[in-house]
C-alpha cells in the first residue's frame, strides 16, 4: 500500500486483505511503498496545503476588484508576484515544520494552482457580476473541497471523482503526490490541467478587453488607446456608485482613489470655492453632483468606463462643459477655468433648465 494516497485507503486495504489472510490462515505482510513524512500520519496534509494556496487566489482576485488605479497588466503581474510569493512562504513553512518533504518542485505546484484560480476569478468576475461570490466559492469551496483528495479519490462518490479530473486543487494534489512521494508519475496530466485553468482565465480576461475596446468604438472613440478593464463591481462588500470624494493629496492603504479630479479656477487664476462639478454619463443622466473645496479642487470615484461629461457652474460664472475618457487604470484630470457672464447672457438660463431637466430624468 501507498500511505501518500491517505491513511483511510490504507485501513480499508489492510481491512479487505487481512480477511482474505484470515481465512486463508496466513499472515498478512504489509509494505509501505510511498512513506509521507512523519508528521501527515493521515496522509492528508497535502490537500490542506493545496487549499492554503487555493483560497487564496480567490481572495486576491476579489481584492483587484477594487484596485481601479490598475490595468490588466497591473493586476496580472500582482497575481504572479504574490503567486510566487505564496507559493514560497507556503513551501518553507511545510518543510519547516515538517509536513512536507524538502522538494523544491513543490513551489512550481503551488505557484501554478493560486495563479489559476486567480486568473480564472478575475477573468470570470466581469461576467457573473453580481454572481461572482457564488459562482467563485462554488467552483474553489464547494466543488473542489469535496473532491480534492480529502478522502481518497476511488472512494470517493462517481460525481466527485469526475470533478477531481478537472477541478484545480484536485489536479495539484496529484502533482504534489506525484513529484514528493511517486519519483514524479503521473504529473503531466494535473500539470496540463493546472495549466489549461490559466489559459481560460487569460482567454476570459481577452474577451473582456475586446468586449470593452468594442463598446468605446462604437461610442464614437477616435483614441489610439488600448481601452483598459472598467472598475469591475465588487459583490464582495457592496457595489461601487459614483460618489464625491474629499480631496486628499497623499492616499493612505484602504482609502477610495479618485477616479476623476481637477481645480476650478478664475479668469485670474484664483480658485473657485463651492462651484458645483456635475458629472453626466452618455445618456444625459447625472452620476454625482460635488463642489469645490477652499483650494478650488474636487474629486470623485466609483465611475463606469467610456466617456462622461463634467459640467462646473458657479454663481456670476458661465458654465463649462468638458468631455472625457474614463479607463481603468488611470485617474482623469479635468481643470477648469470660469469666465463671468457679460450682461446677463441667456446661457446660464438655459443651462439651468436644462440642468432641471437631467435631473428629472
Amino acid at each position: 500500500m501507498a500511505k501518500a494516497n491517505g491513511a483511510s485507503l490504507e485501513q480499508a486495504l489492510i481491512k479487505d486483505f487481512g480477511a482474505i489472510a484470515a481465512h486463508d490462515r496466513v499472515k498478512l505482510q504489509v509494505e509501505d511503498v510511498a512513506p509521507t513524512v512523519a508528521k501527515d500520519q493521515m496522509g492528508t496534509t497535502l490537500v490542506y496545503f493545496g487549499v492554503a494556496w487555493s483560497i487564496p487566489g480567490y481572495i486576491l482576485a476579489t481584492t483587484l476588484l477594487r484596485a481601479v488605479t490598475f490595468n490588466r497588466r497591473r493586476k496580472l503581474l500582482t497575481v504572479v508576484g504574490l503567486s510566487a510569493l505564496l507559493s514560497s512562504v507556503g513551501f518553507l513553512a511545510g518543510v519547516g515544520l515538517g509536513y512536507l518533504p524538502d522538494d523544491p518542485s513543490t513551489m512550481v505546484v503551488a505557484f501554478l494552482l493560486t495563479t489559476a484560480v486567480a486568473t480564472l476569478s478575475s477573468g470570470i468576475a466581469p461576467f457573473t457580476k453580481q454572481f461572482f461570490p457564488a459562482v467563485g466559492m462554488g467552483l474553489f469551496i464547494v466543488l473542489s473541497v469535496p473532491s480534492s483528495g480529502v478522502a481518497p479519490v476511488a472512494m470517493l462518490p462517481t460525481f466527485f471523482q469526475y470533478l477531481h479530473d478537472v477541478m484545480p486543487l484536485g489536479n495539484a494534489v496529484d502533482a504534489l503526490r506525484g513529484f514528493l512521494y511517486f519519483n514524479g508519475a503521473g504529473v503531466l496530466r494535473p500539470i496540463l490541467v493546472l495549466c489549461a485553468w490559466i489559459t481560460a482565465g487569460l482567454a476570459l480576461l481577452g474577451l473582456d478587453a475586446w468586449r470593452h475596446h468594442r463598446q468605446a468604438a462604437q461610442q464614437g472613440s477616435d483614441t489610439e488607446e488600448d481601452i483598459e478593464e472598467p472598475p469591475v463591481e465588487d459583490p464582495s462588500v457592496e457595489t461601487p456608485t459614483p460618489t464625491a470624494l474629499p480631496v486628499h493629496h497623499h492616499h493612505h492603504f484602504g482609502e477610495s482613489v479618485p477616479m476623476l479630479f481637477g481645480t476650478v479656477r478664475n479668469a485670474q487664476q484664483r480658485p473657485v470655492r463651492h462651484a458645483a462639478v456635475t458629472v453626466i454619463d452618455t445618456r444625459g443622466r447625472q452620476l454625482v453632483r460635488t463642489t469645490t473645496n477652499a483650494e478650488g479642487e474636487y474629486a470623485v470615484t466609483g465611475l463606469p468606463e467610456g466617456y462622461i461629461s463634467v459640467v462646473v457652474s458657479s454663481s456670476g460664472q458661465t458654465p463649462v462643459v468638458d468631455q472625457k475618457l474614463l479607463q481603468s487604470g488611470a485617474a482623469v484630470q479635468a481643470d477648469f477655468v470660469l469666465h463671468g457672464r457679460l450682461g446677463g447672457t441667456p446661457f446660464g438660463g438655459a443651462f439651468d433648465e436644462a440642468e432641471t431637466t437631467m435631473r428629472r430624468g
